[in-house]
């Protein structure tokens, strides 16, 4: 496990990004990081499945967008590098695919950095989703926003408060989107199993990234008019699987689905 943050990395407080990672099963986590994560893993043990079920959820996501035609790729909140990177997918399928990574975690712009230093059709940039000029001016140094291209929210959105207004936010994402674009969406819900994923929102709420439940409903609601492709708005491992869907499937309290503007 990295103990020795690389300068400037704060490791007072665990971040979702780093909670996220070691529930993948990886090394760029800290001490703090895996107390908060094993806290949340007390209160809801579905949750390192549910990271494993969304991680898979986004990589064929970004499949069926590559083989919709998508060229072009900005994935807010991407968190730290691991395998089957958006990258990876979008570019097996087509090598001049472009890719802009954003978060607003410094070391996951250390490290994204340094694995990406030699692919030139990608880039990655330190900004916050709730700053959409900035994320949108960095996408625009690569990506040509005046041509439809995928935004990708893979869980991220639950950790945006009801006070920072994340549906209006979202939908100003929408509108920069050209027609043909999509968004891609994961979120949390408390209308599964309330009581395990209650206990771990309050779990994350000492670290930096405090996470809110919403309904299936509410989630539905970041998508406005889009058209969603099949199986709509479903719990991830229910959207196009490549697999047996586990047994446990309605269990997962993750939902997810990706929609074309029109």
């Amino acid at each position: 496990m990295a103990e020795q943050p690389p300068p400037g990395i704060d490791t007072s407080v665990a971040t979702a990004a780093r909670m996220y990672d070691y529930y993948l099963g990886g090394k760029d986590n800290f001490a703090v990081d895996r107390d908060a994560a094993e806290r949340v893993l007390s209160a809801a043990p579905e949750v390192r499945p549910i990271a494993l079920e969304n991680r898979r959820f986004l990589q064929r996501g970004v499949r069926y967008l590559a083989e919709q035609g998508v060229t072009q790729f900005l994935d807010i909140g991407t968190g730290l590098p691991t395998q089957g990177n958006v990258h990876q997918i979008a570019q097996a399928h087509d090598p001049a695919a472009r890719v802009v990574y954003v978060d607003n975690d410094p070391i996951v712009l250390v490290h994204a950095r340094a694995l990406l230093s030699s692919n030139s059709a990608t880039k990655v940039v330190t900004a916050d989703l709730r700053d959409p000029d900035a994320v949108l001016g960095s996408a625009s140094e690569l990506l040509d926003l005046s041509r439809p291209f995928a935004l990708l929210m893979a869980a991220v959105l639950h950790f945006v408060p009801d006070s920072d207004r994340p549906h209006e936010l979202v939908a100003g994402y929408r509108e920069v989107l050209p027609s043909g674009g999509h968004l891609l969406v994961s979120h949390v819900t408390g209308d599964t199993r309330p009581q395990s994923s209650a206990g771990a929102a309050a779990a994350y709420r000492n670290t930096r990234n405090p996470a809110t439940l919403r309904t299936v409903e509410q989630i539905a609601g970041f998508f406005g008019d889009f058209d969603l492709a099949e199986p709509g708005l479903v719990p991830v491992p229910r959207w196009r699987p490549d697999s047996p869907v586990p047994s446990d499937a309605e269990d997962i309290w993750m939902y997810g689905a990706v929609g074309r503007k029109p």
